[in-house]
């Protein structure tokens, strides 16, 4: 997935930063069952306490439940900035580790067994989050509350807008992220005290973002479209009072605070940004940075051993490639070969909206293969949109967005048409298959629509469980007869080759010292990528250190698990059941998902 996140948007980390101690929705956590549910089961006792959880985050993290299909806080921003939302996480995380703690693992059943592992693996895991100031650097160019509340008030993403409440629910929000404007330069300044702060080229990449929202007049507002969305069924009167409500809001309040917090980055913040391009430069950088790798990874591989695992794949699909361009003939060396699939005409669209047609063809060809390889199958569907011109500037040439939880919205395969040289016609199969079928979507859309297991299972998620599906599905794409034609193989090793070099470049930048311009430089010389994805590609990983690492973490150890089972059951591996089992459980730790493979082969192997 060339994207982020969340977008990594696979939606959003929901580490959501907030407005102010005022706007903080107080949660609870007494984990403490009553004593007349002392004596219950531990299976009940195990469920009761993370659906406690769940609710509990979900009122810490209002937007989080909006993007889940809770609308009881849509009026609400929270307060993930505020010293109060601090705290309230933090009691969260450590109070629910100690209430786990106190249930007996072993009484559970197996299913639940893996769903504890998970539950006390993130509250370890968040609780040493906590220990770095990240809070000091709420957004940045890839990823950003800006963007959220853009996509959010777009009608077309979670937020609702079908009654009078729901538009006085969102002027209520936009009110909040108003608040966090300010809050979010007040952080700043204490990582300007602290040290902490963005590169140089990432806050340059922040202001133009910003001043893209400063219209002149409320109409032309992105902030505006639900006024030109109003439902059939709103009186006259009331889209009148809307109208006006909208109005003065963008124009008094929304409007000014865009355009402080642009000054705030021009005339402040960028004078005090940083030279260095990786965490190595921040306090502690080399620590913190080390936590996000085995964060994103779900895994304790040290940096270095990530670095080396780079460069042996980077070696190894530099040769697939040179097979290729042998295959198909071209006289010339790799590199000249890489010159040709990323300049000469034929390799590219010419229109926009061919380019989306090509993956909407490619989307049933898919489809029509799909039921060969998997027993269970999302009952959401996709559909495939360009990214939104207010971001398609900053943002990674795919992404994909999760449905809407009650299935009233499908998935979304975002494409990025803003340069059609950094989309060729050789990378269609491979990114659709990364990205929708059976890749993200079918991973996120099945976890959604699972039933009997914890919402927290339903709605967490792992970047190198699900970034390595991701990149499992491309490799799955050669077993689905896609790849017959050599140049779209080729596309698949360019997307695989993307992945291993990220992790070369991510531990480079942010471990060993490498600078942006070297990071682009080496990634110019492996592959065939247009220059303006490479350097999107490595800002990113800039502003996102250690998610990237994820991908190819994650395809290696479902890859490895594969090749055990197929090797320990023999004629009694059974492949659409090895996809069952990958995707039934939601989202898990890597460790969790060796545990329940050992035991599927186990229990297979009779």
């Amino acid at each position: 997935m060339k994207r982020s996140i969340l977008a990594i948007v696979i939606t959003a980390s929901f580490a959501l930063t907030g407005c102010n101690q005022s706007n903080t929705t107080q949660t609870t956590t007494d984990t403490q069952p009553p004593a007349s549910q002392m004596s219950q089961s531990a299976e009940q006792a195990y469920l009761d306490l993370v659906d406690r959880y769940f609710k509990d985050s979900l009122k810490l993290d209002p937007i989080y439940a909006t993007f889940v299909g809770v609308n009881d806080y849509n009026d609400q921003f929270g307060g993930a900035l505020t010293e109060a939302y601090l705290k309230q996480r933090h009691e969260l995380n450590s109070q629910y580790l100690k209430a786990v703690k106190a249930i007996d693992r072993s009484a559970l059943p197996e299913s639940l067994q893996l769903s504890y592992d998970m539950f006390s693996y993130d509250r370890n895991i968040a609780l040493v989050g906590e220990t770095f100031p990240e809070h000091f650097m709420p957004m940045n160019q890839f990823y950003s509350t800006l963007f959220t509340m853009v996509q959010l008030g777009s009608g077309e993403s979670a937020q609702p807008f079908k009654t009078v409440e729901d538009y006085e629910n969102w002027l209520s929000r936009l009110s909040g992220f108003v608040q966090w404007t300010k809050l979010a330069q007040s952080r700043m300044d204490e990582g300007i005290a602290s040290k902490v702060v963005l590169p140089r080229v990432l806050v340059e990449r922040i202001i133009p973002q910003l001043q893209a929202q400063l219209v002149s007049d409320a109409k032309d507002s992105l902030f505006y479209a639900p006024i030109n969305q109003f439902p059939d069924s709103f009186s006259a009167e009331e889209k009148q009072v809307l109208i006006e409500k909208y109005s003065a809001f963008i124009e008094g309040d929304l409007l000014p605070a865009l355009a402080q917090l642009k000054d705030y980055f021009q005339d402040t913040y960028l004078p005090k940004a940083r030279s260095s391009d990786g965490w190595w430069g921040l306090p502690n950088g080399r620590l913190w940075y080390q936590h996000l790798a085995n964060a994103h990874t779900t895994t304790t591989m040290s940096v270095d051993e990530i670095h080396q695992v780079g460069l042996s794949e980077v070696a190894r699909i530099l040769s697939e490639m040179d097979k290729v361009r042998q295959q198909v003939g071209f006289e010339g060396d790799l590199k000249a070969f890489f010159a040709s699939l990323s300049s000469e005409p034929q390799y590219f669209f010419t229109e926009r909206q061919d380019l989306i047609d090509a993956y909407m063809v490619l989307k049933e060809k898919i489809n029509a293969v799909l039921p060969d390889y998997f027993d269970v199958m999302p009952k959401a569907d996709y559909v495939v949109k360009p990214v939104e011109s207010f971001r398609e500037q900053s943002a990674a040439g795919a992404s994909y967005e999760a449905p809407a939880v009650d299935g009233s919205r499908p998935g979304v395969f975002y494409i990025n048409t803003y340069n059609l040289k950094a989309q060729p016609k050789w990378g269609l199969t491979t990114l659709s298959l990364h990205e929708a079928a059976p890749g993200h979507h079918f991973q996120i859309a099945i976890k959604q629509e699972l039933t009997g297991v914890p919402d927290f299972q339903r709605f967490g998620g792992y970047t190198a469980f699900e970034e390595g599906w991701a990149l499992y599905a491309e490799y799955l794409g050669i077993e689905m007869g896609l790849f017959e034609d050599p140049y779209q193989y080729f596309g698949k090793l360019s997307d695989e080759m993307l992945r291993a070099m990220r992790l070369v470049v991510d531990t480079g930048l942010h471990a060993k010292g490498w600078s942006r311009e070297q990071a682009i430089q080496y990634m110019k010389d492996n592959s065939p990528l247009a220059e303006t994805d490479i350097i999107a590609e490595v800002e990113r990983y800039m502003a996102l250190p250690g998610q990237a690492l994820s991908y190819k973490v994650g395809q290696l150890k479902i890859l490895a698990l594969r090749a055990e089972a197929e090797k320990v059951l023999g004629d009694k591996f059974n492949l659409k059941q090895f996809h069952d089992q990958i995707l039934t459980s939601g989202s898990l730790p890597m460790a969790v998902m060796e545990q329940k493979i050992h035991h599927w082969i186990a229990s297979t192997q009779g």
